[in-house]
């Protein structure tokens, strides 16, 4: 699972001006589908799965009271789960579709709410998403997900950065703040709780995000940890093996 934050820098995720331009982007593949005879992807809300690109930027566009010309208007959220995953969710691609926008609206986005410490749901969120099926160069499966959030709350009142610096904080101006590694780690234990999904440790965010970023104590817990899933997941094989050869020599008696 690949989820990441973006917004604030020059091009499609330049986020201080108009949506118009990331949502034209954003659109890029409605084109060619409908050549193909596809069903086109639209944009998506917390309680509508039918939103017209023009509201979409309306709305954006129109919730920044308070907020200066410099400031950010909106932020990506993209997720991306991996082959494996989008294989767990569903057999076909309208299937794989239906399941991820279930999971972005109650799983992703709620935990984007409860992040902020302000007692917020995702329905209070402002947020457009759409999916893309793109595939890669090995014409691998490779869908995946953009969400538009708008920096101010649904109901105009809350400033909300997911790149504050901040976490937790009780004292000063800025109450809250968004803890990122948090945020992901938690939307990838819902994925696998809601799909039930056997995620090897290597492949989790805990394990990538140590090797990458972590202190080399952090880097050194995790390698142990993998080892130590690794023996035990020999360990459970070499039983199975030993128990079919079992079971088998009774059969042959």
């Amino acid at each position: 699972m690949n989820i990441k934050i973006q917004g604030g820098e020059s091009g499609k995720y330049s986020n201080s001006g108009s949506s118009s331009n990331l949502v034209d982007y954003l659109e890029h593949e409605d084109l060619e589908r409908m050549k193909e005879g596809k069903q086109v992807e639209h944009f998506f809300s917390h309680d509508q799965d039918r939103v017209p690109s023009a509201e979409v930027v309306e709305s954006l566009d129109n919730n920044k009271q308070k907020l200066t010309k410099e400031d950010a208007k909106f932020f990506v959220i993209t997720v991306s789960p991996s082959e494996k995953e989008l294989q767990q969710i569903g057999k076909t691609s309208q299937e794989r579709s239906n399941a991820l926008k279930d999971y972005v609206r109650n799983e992703v986005m709620q935990r984007y709410a409860e992040n902020f410490g302000k007692g917020l749901q995702a329905k209070d969120i402002m947020y457009y998403a759409k999916i893309h099926h793109e595939r890669n160069m090995k014409n691998n499966i490779d869908m995946h997900v953009h969400v538009v959030v708008s920096r101010k709350s649904l109901d105009k009142r809350m400033k909300l950065s997911p790149m504050t610096n901040h976490k937790n904080t009780t004292k000063g101006q800025v109450k809250g703040g968004f803890d990122r590694k948090n945020f992901i780690q938690k939307s990838e234990d819902a994925f696998d709780k809601k799909f039930a999904f056997q995620r090897n440790y290597k492949q989790s965010f805990e394990y990538c995000n140590a090797i990458k970023n972590g202190t080399i104590e952090e880097r050194k817990r995790v390698i142990e940890t993998a080892v130590k899933q690794e023996s035990a997941k020999q360990y459970e094989i070499k039983k199975t093996v030993e128990q079919n050869k079992k079971n088998n020599q009774g059969l042959s008696l």
